[in-house]
């Protein structure tokens, strides 16, 4: 079952208008909030759910720089940075804390593969270095796993999902944001070809920008709108253990497994480099945007054929915004773990790690996570429709680096300067074409409010 996330307060009554109005209550959403609303800017957030209740509660909860795509790598810094003072800025435990993050290397393979992105990233200053077996088995005593080095990054971290997202979410009522759970948004208002608010089950809100943070939601939600969104859903699975007093302090991820230690003193556990893929409609339709990266990851992708295609199939692709929606029929994407998945990871770090041999899983869950064929986030304002900006595809590292792009997509909406330079994160790098929006449609948004 899913992890227990802190639940938050929230806004009873829809407001009729604001200056930005965010979708989606993960960590992108909540974070854009948060920086929007202590700028003074009038904020109302709307999740379909409940804050934090899909992927950004159930992730892995690493905070890192090693190992990202070089694109990343300066939002990463700037997330980072933001992440080290979040406690006292949301007057909460997110249970950020820098331990440091080992990437285990097998084989010389592997260690020459971590060296060159060491090259490669050296210009950004990152603290990451390669290490032998002596310093690892200090870091990492009693292993008997056989080992040839690590890379490691003392300053990356790791952080509480379940406690962070709310926290921030928190922070940002306090400063004036409105947030509103089991409010779905059915889509834009569009007027003179620029979105000018957004219509919810509830009525509908009048503003200047709206930001897209939908997460897996986001491909489906731009359909509506005549925007082709190249993303994916992969199904990842974690479980936890109950306390393990006297174990590792350092986040560890090795050639198939993961695992970081909690506040708690549990672990959270995960099989590493073997995200699952149910082939969808969609993998279809996006076959020849993801086969550069189905060929080049094939040996860690595991392809399902199940029960998704045909809910994915029922699913309606195109609505009018005075009806019920898809958001409304699902509030919260619960996908079940994969059991296999689960075993293998266990077993595999029992064998690896003395201190593990006796763990039990004490809860596990699945979470659904928002793909691009680049593993890139989009962070980037619609060229074909003004006022709105979308962030999603984070391709599982959206919860470290979220506070980073949500205050990102908050200067994109609002043309303040931005933190770091948001070119890698355009959507035009998909060289997508939008379809316009009918006037019929138009006309029915603004009757459906």
């Amino acid at each position: 079952m899913m992890p227990a996330v802190d639940r938050i307060k929230t806004d009873a009554a829809l407001p009729a208008r604001a200056d930005v109005v965010v979708i989606g209550g993960g960590i992108i959403g909540v974070s854009a909030a948060f920086f929007l609303s202590r700028r003074g800017i009038d904020v109302v957030l709307c999740e379909k759910g409940y804050v934090a209740h899909e992927q950004s509660g159930r992730n892995w909860g690493w905070v890192r720089a090693m190992g990202r795509d070089l694109a990343e790598i300066p939002l990463c810094l700037e997330s980072q940075r933001l992440w080290a003072s979040m406690n006292e800025a949301c007057a909460a435990e997110t249970g950020f804390r820098r331990c440091g993050i080992l990437y285990l290397c097998d084989t010389e393979k592997e260690m020459a593969s971590q060296k060159a992105w060491l090259d490669a990233a050296r210009p950004f200053q990152i603290t990451s270095r390669l290490i032998d077996t002596r310093e690892l088995a200090e870091l990492l005593p009693g292993t008997g796993r056989p080992l040839v080095g690590a890379l490691m990054t003392p300053s990356d971290a790791r952080a509480e999902p379940q406690k962070a997202v709310p926290a921030i979410a928190e922070a940002a009522r306090r400063h004036g944001a409105k947030i509103i759970e089991n409010c779905a948004v059915r889509g834009l208002d569009i007027v003179g070809g620029k979105a000018k608010g957004v219509v919810t089950e509830n009525g509908r809100i009048a503003c200047e920008t709206v930001i897209l943070a939908g997460g897996a939601w986001s491909r489906l939600f731009l359909g509506n709108e005549g925007i082709d969104l190249p993303q994916l859903k992969m199904l990842g699975t974690v479980f936890a253990t109950p306390p393990m007093p006297g174990g590792p302090e350092v986040t560890v991820g090795g050639s198939t497994f993961s695992f970081r230690k909690r506040l708690d003193g549990g672990y959270t556990v995960s099989r590493r480099n073997g995200s699952i893929s149910h082939i969808t409609p969609d993998s279809f339709r996006l076959f020849f945007d993801f086969l550069p990266s189905l060929i080049s990851g094939w040996d860690e992708l595991r392809l399902r054929f199940a029960g998704r295609f045909h809910e994915e199939w029922r699913m309606p692709r195109r609505w009018q915004l005075d009806a019920p929606s898809p958001f409304e029929a699902i509030r919260v994407l619960d996908p079940k773990p994969d059991q296999a998945q689960i075993e293998e990871a266990r077993s595999t770090i029992a064998a690896g790690f003395p201190f593990f041999r006796d763990m039990t899983v004490e809860n596990a869950w699945g979470g659904l996570i928002d793909v691009t064929p680049d593993a890139v986030p989009v962070i980037s304002p619609v060229e074909s429709l003004p006022g709105l900006v979308i962030a999603t595809g984070f391709s599982g590292h959206g919860f470290g680096i979220g506070p980073g792009a949500g205050r990102l997509a908050g200067e994109l909406a609002t043309g303040a300067p931005p933190c770091v330079d948001p070119a890698p994160f355009r959507l035009s790098r998909f060289k997508r074409s939008a379809k316009p929006v009918k006037q019929a449609r138009q006309a029915s948004r603004v009757s459906a409010g």
